[in-house]
């Protein structure tokens, strides 16, 4: 039986980025289907109670070391974005419509890479269109899809499915029923996805 990883992440969150750079090496070795499913992170923490660890001092502190370390041991670039918070509302909305459309592939690490690699203002509206851009993409057309309602019903449907399935954080692993929360458990997801874990 082939198994699914369902990858639940946003763009705003560092520990997305990390445990995204995984997931795929994770899903071949496991022989795993994995679908990545763009939420949004602010709907979530509104729904469920939760915060940011980026609003608490001492959280905050502690992952200016744990996330580089992370990324050493991944080997992956990585940089604290200067611009943080950013709202992403924009590019989640966007992560829908290239999922609906069909150009998630190339939006998809675009969007990583600018914020957490590359550390650009993705506030900025032009710095956004520069990426896109700069990544092949019809910036315009994305700019106008996201406004469109089947876009904006998705990423909500997504979101609110989330939540309703138990998600407080991102990023959110599931496999079946069973629910890894951070980038710290995807040791665990991939037992999961090895049938090891019952």
């Amino acid at each position: 039986m082939v198994r699914t990883l369902e990858f639940f992440f946003d763009y705003g969150s560092p520990y997305s980025y990390l445990a995204d750079t995984q997931v795929e090496t994770i899903a071949r070795r496991t022989g795993a289907s994995l679908v990545r499913r763009p939420m949004l992170l602010g709907g979530v923490f509104k729904s469920t109670g939760n915060s940011s660890p980026a609003e608490q001092a001492q959280k905050s502190a502690w992952s200016g070391f744990d996330m580089p370390m992370w990324a050493r041991f991944y080997g992956v670039p990585f940089q604290r974005n200067p611009f943080f918070p950013i709202n992403t509302l924009a590019l989640m909305r966007g992560a829908a419509a290239a999922q609906i459309d069909g150009f998630f592939e190339s939006y998809h690490p675009a969007i990583f890479k600018a914020m957490w690699v590359d550390g650009r203002n993705l506030n900025d509206m032009k710095e956004l269109v520069s990426v896109l851009t700069e990544a092949g993409l019809d910036a315009r057309k994305i700019g106008n899809r996201i406004q469109e309602q089947d876009v904006k019903d998705r990423l909500k449907s997504t979101t609110d499915e989330a939540v309703a399935r138990g998600v407080f954080g991102a990023p959110t692993s599931f496999v079946g029923d069973m629910m890894f929360f951070g980038n710290d458990r995807l040791a665990f997801v991939e037992l999961a996805l090895k049938g090891d874990l019952k």
